[in-house]
């Protein structure tokens, strides 16, 4: 067998297996304190550790990262933002109930 190339004109060979938790091939870094917050990188795969998914990604500036997967925007809000067709039906009647004060 030949001996794997180690050097930088040689690229890497990506992670063909991807986790089913891979939504897609990029994210975008949402935590308020990472170097690259607001910066869209790309995924290259993902892994559990501790209990959470830790994603595996390749940056322009700082090349391979790894960062949380709650770090990103792949994670959505609570709720997303959106109410139920009950609380809508609950935020009308106290809205309701309110004006009648």
């Amino acid at each position: 067998m030949g001996k794997a190339c180690a050097c930088s004109a040689c690229p890497r060979k990506r992670h063909s297996a991807g986790s089913s938790s891979d939504l897609s091939a990029f994210v975008v870094i949402t935590h308020p304190f990472h170097p690259l917050r607001g910066q869209r990188v790309e995924v290259l795969f993902s892994r559990r550790r501790g209990g959470q998914v830790v994603l595996a990604c390749e940056s322009a500036g700082l090349g391979r990262v790894t960062v949380f997967e709650s770090w990103t925007d792949r994670v959505a809000s609570p709720a997303g933002g959106r109410l139920s067709a009950e609380g809508l039906a609950a935020l009308d009647t106290l809205a309701r109930l309110m004006e009648g004060r």
